[in-house]
């Protein structure tokens, strides 16, 4: 069963991360350029009909796998190699998570030409979270440190 689950999880990590390194690269100077709100909004609507749901794929399937990884009790303990990448992918999504509300309940009901700047420092920091992600994730079998 846990090969599904990673079968799962890189798949929304694909949807996930792929998304945001088209948004961050391939949409955002554009906007920032042309000042094109229409142009991000139409990016983002379309984009969080996939998006949020393999973020919350990610989010299961993650805990899911930590779970069959390790008891719950010691992931924060930092202890063993496991523990620490446990922790650091908790502290990714907590990252995610807060951004994406503070941009949610923030910055997109006033969204405008003058916040826009603020939206992409979001978009930005969420695509190198999302990265991080992945890096992270490899290390557990790759063992990076």
């Amino acid at each position: 069963m846990h090969k599904y689950l990673i079968l799962l999880h890189v798949l929304a990590a694909t949807i996930w991360v792929g998304g945001h390194l088209v948004l961050a690269i391939g949409f955002l100077p554009v906007v920032l350029k042309r000042q094109d709100l229409a142009l991000l909004q139409s990016f983002e609507s379309r984009y969080e009909k996939v998006g949020m749901p393999a973020l919350l794929l990610l989010v299961i399937t993650g805990v899911w796998m930590a779970l069959d990884y390790l008891p719950f009790t010691t992931w924060f303990n930092w202890q063993d190699h496991m523990s620490q990448h446990i922790s650091l992918k908790l502290l990714w999504l907590a990252i995610t998570l807060g951004l994406a509300a503070h941009a949610r309940l923030r910055i997109i009901p006033k969204l405008n030409e003058k916040k826009l700047p603020l939206l992409a420092a979001h978009i930005i920091a969420i695509t190198i979270v999302s990265v991080l992600f992945v890096i992270t994730g490899l290390s557990i079998r790759l063992y990076f440190w």
